[in-house]
């Protein structure tokens, strides 16, 4: 099994921001929304909030928008930002382990990239998170929940933080862009 991060690996860029730009386009009044989210970064950075309740105001605006459509819209004119070298060696029993929202991931990785996916639980009603931002130790405690002793053949990520996934993956690689090296653990 080889095991990927999606944001900035495989996808050229971030789901979520891309994904909020896209709604505040077609729905410029989200722009309201605003001080709320800049008021839960500023609360995170000062340490007032977890990264969960941080991003639960991140995407307050999830009730505001018809979520089912926008996120087919939103996966219609994004799936070119997929790098080509993953499409190249895809197979279907990959797995894309992902801080973002499952309700923004899972529809476009069920029915386009057709491999697993574990990604954060938020809710697509309110934009709340339902457990932990699934990053760092919390994608190797996912990972172990779902997939027991399977063993990963390799990982690739574009980050250092997640170090606990690279060191039990028999291979690891850093990905930046199209330049893809293998990390010695």
């Amino acid at each position: 099994m080889n095991v990927y991060d999606f944001d900035g690996t495989i996808y050229d860029g971030d789901t979520s921001i891309d994904f909020y730009l896209f709604a505040l386009v077609r729905h410029p009044i989200l722009v309201l929304l605003l001080p709320f989210q800049l008021w839960g970064i500023l609360a995170y950075l000062l340490g007032f909030w977890s990264k969960e309740r941080m991003k639960g105001a991140f995407f307050s605006f999830v009730p505001h928008i018809p979520l089912e459509r926008m996120v087919q819209e939103f996966w219609k004119s994004k799936a070119h930002k997929i790098q080509p070298w993953y499409l190249e060696q895809r197979r279907e029993d990959d797995l894309i382990i992902s801080a973002s929202p499952g309700f923004l991931l899972e529809p476009f990785v069920r029915d386009y990239l057709h491999c697993g996916i574990l990604a954060s639980p938020v809710d697509p009603q309110t934009g709340a998170y339902r457990g932990k931002n699934c990053r760092g130790e919390e994608k190797v405690k996912r990972f172990r929940e779902r997939y027991e002793e399977e063993k990963i053949d390799a990982f690739y990520s574009d980050d250092y933080a997640d170090m606990p996934l690279m060191r039990i993956a028999e291979q690891a690689f850093l990905v930046k862009r199209k330049t893809i090296n293998k990390v010695e653990l």
